[in-house]
């Protein structure tokens, strides 16, 4: 969640962040469906956000959401509980309107270039490529953390055909994506979301991240360390939401293969993110 004030001059100053993991989108590619469980858990961190937004006194609010409002069967019972604990009705956004704000978000502050935005969530990546804050081309796959974990990983740690078998679609996924964009030759690599926060947390220890640069070496030096740890190991890591332990292993393959896929030396890290995005939509 993000609270910000937009000035006349179009510069956006925070007042409030939160990032809390729901994982609202865990077991529906199983059962089709939201579980009892992430609706609870939902309803508790919304109603934490109501809290914020009235003591901010926000004059505007949006609340999108993603992927799982194009999965979930009982998507009309999600937007219901957000209407009675939050006060607004959620828009379900399609893959192009999440590239586009994720895009406005990640690139804002930064000098006009080629950028190729990678938005690695929990249940898709988004693939943006644009200049000067316009997207050019965007495209969707199901290059979720969480989806890939819940679909391949069983061992603690991960067990070597494990890694094998997500490896192999996360690979796919990725250069399926890829295929569908133009040459990438002069374009910058711009990585946003949770995932590869976490990565470049590891990457680039006691470093300011927003608009920092990580090497592909350094990713893979991370990757190839994380893969072998147990989860115990994982949530023990300095800086890493309790959160994220889980699906660090694939977070950080998916980092490492769309930066190898798209032949990235380096990837610069933007904290901001669609919450940027879907700010900057309010003015």
């Amino acid at each position: 969640m993000l609270v910000a004030d937009l000035g006349a001059d179009g510069h956006l100053t925070e007042v409030a962040k939160r990032f809390d993991i729901v994982r609202l989108g865990q077991r529906v590619d199983e059962h089709g469906s939201i579980s009892r469980e992430s609706f609870e858990r939902a309803r508790a961190v919304l109603a934490e956000y109501a809290g914020i937004i009235t003591t901010a006194s926000a004059e505007r609010v949006r609340m999108c959401t993603t992927w799982i409002s194009r999965r979930a069967s009982n998507n009309d019972e999600f937007r219901t509980l957000v209407q009675e604990t939050l006060g607004c009705a959620p828009e379900g956004i399609t893959s192009d309107e999440e590239a586009r704000l994720a895009f406005a978000g990640a690139t804002s502050g930064l000098p006009q270039a080629s950028y190729l935005v990678a938005d690695i969530g929990g249940g898709s990546t988004q693939l943006a490529l644009g200049t000067a804050g316009v997207v050019d081309r965007s495209v969707s796959v199901g290059l979720g953390c969480v989806r890939l974990t819940e679909r391949h990983l069983r061992s603690d740690p991960p067990a070597s055909g494990e890694l094998a078998a997500v490896q192999e679609e996360i690979t796919a996924l990725a250069d399926q994506a890829l295929a569908e964009l133009p040459d990438l030759s002069g374009t910058r690599l711009l990585g946003v979301s949770e995932a590869v926060g976490t990565v470049a947390a590891l990457a680039l220890p006691g470093r300011r991240l927003h608009h920092a640069r990580m090497t592909y070496d350094q990713v893979d030096y991370v990757t190839e360390r994380v893969l072998g740890m147990s989860f115990a190991q994982r949530q023990a890591l300095p800086g890493i939401h309790t959160g994220m332990a889980d699906v660090l292993p694939v977070s950080a393959l998916g980092v490492r293969t769309v930066m190898q896929c798209s032949r990235a030396k380096e990837m610069i890290i933007s904290d901001h993110d669609i919450l940027h995005g879907i700010a900057y939509s309010l003015s």
